[in-house]
């Protein structure tokens, strides 16, 4: 062969190479505006967290270990959302327009509606963020090798506010908007878990074993779900009544933007079924 005929190959390989990697981005981007219909959405081999955006009524997000997917309406409709591809989407916050996730990864940042995101683990004492929460004011994170964290000034520093709970948290936090000492927290092994120090101590509101926490009405009504589990308290978690999910289904959560919707999720292989209830659960619709 020439060297002539060698740099032809070289060049021609170097363009097959750059059209490829073109092609991958136009993939994902037009899998992201063009949703699947009556699929579910798509998170990979298991199922982390079911959120309803708390400002935008029918938004909701599913993820898992390797994606997240977010539908616009209530469920019925789901694209991709390639920016948190990998985050491991288990802990969840909205605080003034941004959006944050928590994973294995670390904690994610989006301010254009998951669109892109920014990592944000500088200052972390540890990156295994299994659990996640906050508003405007206040951050809370938690992950088996240091317990619970807290940010005052938007996750740029993080004090560790007790290294005796928090290992097992999973999910989202939730803080109640009216007192940010005020936390509630879900946990597979103990149960259901409220601090009203700022999460330097803790007492079991329910023994009942649970990965998802939600509320609609800041920490007055809550649900809390796991497995085959789901129970309700209308009371601040005082008291507890049993919730009949549908079908498979392991997760609830709360509409923050319409009183008794709720939205219920299973794994059905590597995509999360969406059932709705418009009467707090007592009957349950497909998406």
């Amino acid at each position: 062969m020439t060297q002539s005929n060698r740099r032809v190959l070289i060049f021609g390989a170097a363009i097959v190479s750059l059209v490829v990697a073109f092609g991958v981005v136009v993939v994902r981007n037009r899998s992201a505006s063009s949703p699947t219909t009556n699929a579910g959405g798509f998170v990979g081999g298991d199922f982390h967290s079911l959120v309803a955006h708390p400002a935008v009524s029918g938004q909701l997000f599913v993820g898992g270990h390797q994606a997240v997917s977010m539908s616009s309406d209530g469920g019925g409709t789901w694209a991709d959302v390639p920016s948190l591809a990998n985050a491991d989407a288990m802990g969840w916050a909205f605080n003034s327009g941004d959006i944050w996730v928590s994973g294995h990864p670390g904690i994610v940042k989006s301010s254009d509606n998951t669109k892109n995101v920014e990592q944000r683990n500088l200052g972390l004492p540890d990156t295994d963020i299994h659990a996640l929460g906050g508003n405007a004011k206040v951050l809370y994170a938690a992950g088996p090798g240091v317990g619970i964290m807290r940010s005052g000034d938007d996750g740029t520093t993080w004090t560790v506010a007790s290294s005796m709970v928090g290992q097992s948290f999973f999910g989202r936090i939730l803080v109640d908007p009216n007192d940010v000492n005020h936390i509630v927290a879900a946990d597979p092994g103990n149960g259901v878990l409220a601090s009203v120090d700022g999460a330097v101590t803790w007492k079991q509101l329910s023994a009942t074993p649970s990965s998802w926490i939600s509320t609609p009405d800041g920490l007055i009504t809550l649900y809390a779900s796991g497995g085959s589990n789901a129970i309700r308290s209308t009371d601040g978690g005082l008291t507890w009544v049993p919730m009949v999910l549908p079908e498979t289904a392991t997760t609830v959560e709360a509409d923050p933007t319409t009183p008794n919707h709720l939205y219920a999720g299973a794994l059905e292989g590597e995509r999360v079924r969406v059932w709705s209830s418009t009467d707090d659960g007592a009957t349950w619709a497909i998406q």
